[in-house]
């Protein structure tokens, strides 16, 4: 057996099949590191593929470029089944919803960065009224609006009990009614309530004057005047004026500084008329109206007070600081004069609509107030009767 071992021919047949062997597992190797390969080369163009093919079949996400070809392939889907463009985003919102004030404000403070409007944009003057209840003097307004819509918006904040079940669908009031909270005479909740009439307006990008009515107001001049007044000028009517007395400083709480100081405390009218960039500022504002909110109490009345402060320390030189209602507080007290049936005369009326002397426009004007109040329910007989007559309403 030893001597066959030794036999030459054993031991050729022997290294021979060693290096069989190791060929054997050298082309392994080979062929796993060739397998390898392919399938990381295989899987990246399929991944490519995949990725290439998703793109030209779905629609394109938010920050894709599209390629030329991809937009003339858009393009022509998009003209076989109409335009998509800005009709949604621009139509006005309902007025009822389900946002509460936090979600309402965040969404009336955006605004475009772009000036220039890419869509015909015919401005509407928003009337938003703060009432208790109905409109009291609702048949007058009816004939002021009738006949220019698309020139306005209707906005009604009232007490959450009242029913607006009553009001006929036929009324410009009809559905106009803002989801509300209840408002309490000289407390801040009053200017809660106004901005939120101000961020429900603007939600819709048409309006562009903001008029800040109540429910015993009138008109003073018909609807052509009252528009063309308000669209063409170039300051907002914010009553604004520093008085040193009991109602005026002596309203001011030192726990508003350094906020607002002293020398900054403005009193003024509550109904006002603003421009659009003026009311994003307001219904944006969370540096001053939260000091309001948290000092303003115990007869600070701060509808008298949060706007005409708030306009003088930030856009004074913008505002023209007047009201543009007409009032009465000649007899004193809390309350200005409440005006009855007997009291609306041709006269008085034309008193009111010409008897000052302002500015607009860097020019001098007889008409300085647009509106007036306080007119009870009884006047509407009277108001309605000279209507034609004085105010040029029909």
């Amino acid at each position: 057996m030893k001597g066959q071992s030794n036999n030459p021919f054993t031991l050729c047949l022997k290294l021979f099949n060693v290096q069989l062997h190791l060929f054997n597992l050298f082309s392994c190797f080979i062929l796993f590191v060739c397998g390898l390969s392919f399938g990381v080369i295989l899987s990246f163009h399929l991944k490519n593929f995949s990725f290439d093919l998703h793109i030209r079949q779905s629609p394109l996400g938010p920050g894709s470029v599209p390629s030329p070809s991809q937009s003339v392939n858009s393009s022509a889907r998009t003209s076989s089944i109409g335009r998509v463009g800005l009709t949604e985003f621009l139509k006005p919102p309902k007025v009822m919803h389900d946002m509460d004030d936090k979600e309402l404000l965040w969404r009336a403070s955006m605004t475009p960065r772009i000036a220039q409007y890419p869509f015909d944009r015919v401005p509407k003057v928003a009337f938003l009224f703060l009432t208790k209840g109905p409109v009291l003097l609702a048949p007058l307004w009816e004939k002021f609006f009738k006949g220019h819509q698309g020139l306005y918006s209707i906005y009604v904040h009232s007490d959450p009990s009242f029913d607006a079940s009553s009001e006929p669908n036929s009324s410009v009031f009809y559905g106009r009614r803002i989801p509300s909270k209840e408002v309490e005479w000289g407390k801040v909740n009053m200017i809660e309530a106004e901005r939120r009439l101000f961020a429900n307006a603007l939600l819709d990008f048409s309006n562009q004057r903001f008029v800040l009515l109540s429910e015993s107001c009138i008109p003073l001049f018909n609807f052509s005047t009252v528009y063309n007044y308000l669209i063409n000028s170039s300051q907002t009517f914010v009553e604004s004026y520093d008085l040193d007395d009991s109602v005026g400083r002596g309203r001011y709480s030192k726990k508003m500084s350094p906020q607002i100081t002293l020398d900054q405390w403005r009193k003024g009218a509550q109904w006002l008329e603003i421009d659009r960039d003026l009311a994003l500022e307001v219904v944006s504002d969370q540096t001053y109206f939260p000091v309001f909110q948290q000092h303003c109490k115990d007869g600070c009345y701060a509808d008298e007070h949060y706007l005409p402060t708030f306009v003088a320390m930030k856009f004074g030189t913008k505002n023209s600081n007047r009201t543009l209602t007409w009032v009465d507080w000649s007899k004193g007290g809390p309350h200005p004069t409440k005006f009855m049936r007997t009291g609306v005369t041709i006269e008085f009326l034309e008193k009111l609509r010409n008897g000052s002397q302002c500015q607009y426009n860097g020019k001098n004007t007889s008409i300085c107030h647009l509106f007036a109040r306080k007119f009870l329910p009884d006047a509407l007989y009277r108001l309605l009767k000279f209507a034609p007559i004085v105010l040029q309403i029909h």
